[in-house]
């Protein structure tokens, strides 16, 4: 069986493999498992997909066309649209240059392919210096040195104990964790960890670790699949479950819930974890009519209806007494 992953993985998978089979007409399903590490059922999924990408109008001369002969033989073919220049903004340029550069450490990557020879032009027009790596920083400086630990726990199997603020409670506490996973969403560091404190899975904002030491112990608890991995914006943030109207739908795809519904009138259910009565009370204001708290924990139930009333009477709408 093929093992799980992400859609991210997937799509640096796609970008990596295509332009070193669009450079070798010919190539066999074969060889390119073998070079990219990927077992077969995986790489035809993924040229499946490859069918279905190009520009508009979507006509066959626009789009990447893709065949496989009797001979296990792969053939890439990329249309006009896909060899003229982008004329692009320096900020463009800028960020295709360190998505590229994060793509090139992908597994079966040719450091000299296609890839790499664009990269070092694109480099040459933001003035950077193509001999050199480009070293991108995904926010949170304050929790690099908390990430730089956690690897080294990880690289050894070992357990970690840390002393982490928990926002909902407003304390520290210490607790004793087997590390599985390092991440980023939405310009914050986590941590997917086995809880010993808890006796289960928890999320941890790398921000809110005050301190960290790698113990000698190893890890008793083995992560699960990584995209069974939940990310939660706290750990042990209280569930809400809400009901937002249709074209709401960014909502899920914003945060990180736990499950989404589709309703039949294009509404959706969503369950997300909340890190504390503050953060629900902006997503239920910039939501407004839009949205209906389904269940929440009794102290999070009416959290909009407080939020809307505070406002109105910091604006006079309301008289405070009423």
């Amino acid at each position: 069986m093929s093992a799980r992953v992400t859609a991210g993985d997937r799509l640096r998978r796609i970008l990596a493999v295509l332009p070193w089979v669009a450079e070798r007409p010919g190539v066999t399903v074969g060889e390119v498992t073998e070079r990219f590490g990927i077992d077969r059922d995986d790489l035809l999924a993924d040229l499946n997909v490859v069918f279905m990408v190009g520009v508009y109008p979507y006509t066959p001369d626009a789009l990447v066309d893709v065949s496989i002969d009797e001979e296990d033989q792969i053939e890439v073919r990329l249309g006009e649209a896909f060899r003229r220049p982008l004329a692009l903004t320096p900020a463009q340029n800028l960020a295709l240059l360190a998505a590229g550069s994060a793509l090139l450490t992908t597994p079966g990557t040719d450091p000299d392919g296609p890839l790499a020879r664009g990269l070092a032009k694109l480099a040459r027009t933001v003035g950077a210096d193509p001999g050199r790596s480009l070293s991108v920083d995904l926010g949170d400086a304050a929790a690099g040195g908390q990430r730089e630990l956690l690897a080294s726990a990880l690289e050894a199997d070992h357990q970690v104990r840390l002393r982490y603020y928990t926002l909902g409670r407003d304390r520290a506490e210490e607790r004793v964790v087997d590390p599985w996973l390092v991440r980023n969403r939405d310009g914050h560091w986590y941590l997917s960890a086995y809880c010993h404190s808890a006796d289960a899975p928890r999320t941890f904002r790398l921000d809110r670790i005050l301190d960290a030491e790698v113990l000698e112990t190893d890890r008793r608890h083995r992560p699960p699949a990584e995209s069974d991995l939940a990310l939660r914006p706290d750990e042990a943030a209280p569930l809400v479950e809400l009901r937002v109207a249709e074209g709401y739908r960014w909502v899920a795809e914003t945060y990180p819930v736990e499950s989404v519904v589709d309703e039949a009138d294009g509404s959706q259910r969503i369950t997300l974890a909340v890190s504390g009565e503050a953060w629900l009370s902006r997503l239920l204001l910039r939501l407004g009519p839009d949205v209906e708290v389904l269940a929440a924990p009794p102290e999070l139930i009416d959290a909009g209806v407080r939020a809307a009333t505070a406002v109105l009477q910091r604006y006079g709408v309301m008289d405070p007494g009423s």
